[in-house]
C-alpha cells in the first residue's frame, strides 16, 4: 500500500498560477505529473476561499470526556480480571458512552494498563513433558520405604534489605539460612558438606538425594561432589515443582515456605534486621508439625500417578 503524499504550498502555488492563465486542468497535470483530482480539489479550495495551504486536521474527534478517561482506569482497578468487553459494557452502562475494546485498550494503555492473560503454571514444551513422563514412570512402583530413604531439597527467599536461603529436607532437620546469594561453591561446602553427606552415613546405601534444577545444582563441582561421597542423585524434570512435595502441600494444609513467613509476618513485631529475621523463621519452622512433613512424602505416589494420568503435563499440587 503506498503513502499518500501531500503537496507543498509552491506546488499548489504553481497549480493555481496555471489555472489562472486559462491552462486546462488536464494540461496543467501532464505538465506537473500531478493526478488530476489534485488539481480539481486546489482549484476548488482556492475559488471557495482564497487559499490552497493544506488545512490543519485533528482527526477524528475522541469519544470520551476526561471524567469517562478517569472512571476507566479505577473500573480497571477494581476487579483485575475484567476484560476490554467487559468494561466496555460496564461504562456504557455508567455514562451512556460506547467504545470499542480497542480503544478502551489504548485509553488503559496511555496510563501503564495492559491486558495480562493469567497462567496458572509454567507453559511445558513437549520435552517437558516426556522427561516428566519418564520420571514419573520410573518411581510410579516405589514403596513408601523407598520414599522415606529420599532427601527432598529446596530453598526459598526471606529479605528485609538482602536475600536469605533457606533448604529443607524430607526429615525433621534444623532449617539452614544462608546470607547472601546460594552459589554452587556455597551449596558444597555447606549444603552437600555439611546435610547430605551426613545424612547419607546415617541412612546407608539406600539414600537417595533429590534438588531441583535451580541454577547452582548442576554445576560441575556439585556432581564431582555427590560422585565423591557415593551419593545417588534422583534426576529431576525441569519444570516440576508440582512434582517436588516440599514445593507445593496438599489441598488441606498450607504452602510449606507461606507457613514461617505468614506466621513471621503476624508477629507484633516483626523483623527490623536479618538477625532477628533468622531467629524468628528458624522458631516458626520448628513449630511445623511432622505429621505434615510426613504427609508430603506420601503424597509422592499420587503424584506420580496424577503426572502419568495426564501424560507428563502439570497436575493440581
Amino acid at each position: 500500500m503506498t503513502q499518500r503524499t501531500h503537496l507543498d504550498d509552491f506546488l499548489h502555488g504553481r497549480i493555481i498560477g496555471r489555472l489562472e492563465c486559462e491552462r486546462t486542468q488536464l494540461e496543467v497535470s501532464d505538465e506537473l505529473g500531478t493526478a488530476q483530482s489534485v488539481i480539481s480539489r486546489s482549484w476548488q479550495r482556492f475559488q471557495d476561499d482564497g487559499n490552497v495551504s493544506r488545512r490543519y486536521s485533528t482527526g477524528r474527534p475522541r469519544v470520551t470526556t476526561p471524567n469517562e478517561d478517569r472512571y476507566l482506569p479505577v473500573t480497571a482497578k477494581r476487579n483485575r480480571r475484567s476484560t476490554a468487553s467487559d468494561l466496555s459494557r460496564q461504562l456504557s452502562s455508567a455514562t451512556g458512552t460506547t467504545i470499542s475494546r480497542q480503544t478502551l485498550c489504548r485509553r488503559l494503555g496511555q496510563i501503564g494498563l495492559y491486558a495480562r492473560r493469567p497462567v496458572r503454571c509454567v507453559p511445558l514444551a513437549a520435552t517437558h513433558c516426556r522427561l516428566r513422563l519418564a520420571c514419573s514412570r520410573e518411581h510410579a512402583l516405589w514403596t513408601l520405604q523407598q520414599w522415606a530413604c529420599v532427601m527432598f531439597y529446596d530453598e526459598s527467599g526471606f529479605s528485609l534489605q538482602s536475600d536469605s536461603r533457606l533448604h529443607m529436607e524430607s526429615s525433621r532437620t534444623d532449617l539452614h539460612v544462608q546470607i547472601g546469594t546460594m552459589t554452587s561453591q556455597i551449596y558444597q561446602d555447606v549444603i552437600l558438606e555439611q546435610h547430605v553427606r551426613l545424612s547419607r552415613g546415617a541412612m546407608g546405601a539406600h539414600f537417595v538425594f533429590m534438588d531441583d534444577n535451580a541454577r547452582p545444582h548442576p554445576a560441575s563441582i556439585v556432581s564431582e561432589c555427590l560422585q565423591s561421597e557415593d551419593i545417588t542423585r534422583m534426576d529431576w524434570p525441569a519444570f516440576s515443582p508440582d512434582l517436588n512435595p516440599v514445593e507445593h502441600m496438599p489441598s488441606t494444609v498450607e504452602h510449606m515456605w507461606d507457613m514461617p513467613s505468614r506466621r513471621v509476618a503476624a508477629h507484633q513485631l516483626p523483623p527490623t534486621c536479618l538477625p532477628e529475621l533468622r531467629r524468628a523463621l528458624l522458631f516458626e519452622w520448628c513449630n511445623i508439625p511432622q505429621d505434615q512433613i510426613d504427609n508430603l512424602i506420601l503424597s509422592m505416589l499420587r503424584r506420580c500417578t496424577d503426572c502419568i494420568a495426564s501424560s507428563g503435563r502439570h497436575i493440581m499440587y
